[in-house]
């Protein structure tokens, strides 16, 4: 199932995503929310007659860095034994359509683009064979950095958490082996990244375990597991698009910061 997060006549609600051709889709709204037991109310909206939001608001967003080899390297970095965790805040979510802002403070902007891994139920120290019964599902995300900040700035707080640097979704996938998928981004219609998930170092399950040793998930939390190699500059007026195989594609526009 895919499920979204919406606003319509000044009211927000999640429904689910029917249809196959983009300009034939339509949203089942949902009675409640997904985090729990919910029921389809049968009262559907053309996707065309919305604005999509973020699918979830998270509490906290976990990203975990140089999980992809090549990435790593590209960077200059080693290749870490365990996986290697950061945040970004709620603050710098948005939605599919959104802008990014240029942060003022920054003259290197890159794209990062990411499977991301949406929590369904609240959870701590979870064993890996359990992981699977802890998510929702998967989305599609865009680890916006300042990257001329995180190399002069020993923590990332500001290169990767500033406002609108952690673009999320189309929608919510609930129904998906993430093991193996594509992931593609470009700027301007033009590829910059492409790789599978299969690429992974640490694959979700030790992720999962690796944060939730140390502290407790919520449902709507996020974690981030990487990008594979082929990050690059992002300026003013492009428009940068993640395709997840599987999920879908999400689309934003950088602009200047007002």
């Amino acid at each position: 199932m895919r499920i979204a997060r919406f606003s319509i006549d000044g009211n927000v609600a999640f429904g689910a995503v029917e249809g196959d051709k983009p300009d034939e889709l339509v949203l089942d709204i949902i009675k409640g929310i997904p985090f729990a037991d919910f029921e389809l109310s049968g009262t559907k909206v053309p996707l065309s007659k919305v604005r999509l939001l973020p699918p979830v608001l998270p509490n906290k967003v976990v990203a975990y860095g140089r999980n992809y080899a090549e990435h790593a390297r590209e960077l200059g970095n080693d290749v870490p034994d365990v996986p290697f965790a950061f945040f970004k805040p709620s603050t710098s979510v948005i939605g599919p359509g959104d802008e990014i802002q240029y942060p003022s403070f920054s003259e290197e902007l890159h794209h990062e683009a990411e499977l991301a891994v949406v929590i369904g139920r609240m959870c701590r120290e979870v064993p890996r064979e359990r992981v699977k019964d802890v998510i929702l599902g998967y989305t599609c995300a865009i680890d916006v950095t300042a990257r001329d900040v995180q190399r002069r700035e020993k923590q990332w707080a500001r290169a990767k958490g500033f406002d609108t640097s952690c673009p999320l979704g189309p929608w919510v996938e609930t129904d998906l082996d993430p093991s193996d998928l594509t992931i593609q981004l470009t700027v301007n219609g033009q590829q910059r990244q492409l790789g599978r998930t299969s690429e992974m170092i640490h694959p979700i399950e030790d992720l999962i375990v690796n944060i939730s040793e140390a502290m407790t998930l919520l449902p709507g939390d996020v974690i981030l597991t990487g990008t594979p190699a082929g990050v690059g500059p992002l300026t003013v007026g492009d428009e940068v698009a993640v395709t997840i195989e599987g999920i879908g594609t999400l689309t934003n526009k950088v602009v200047k910061r007002g």
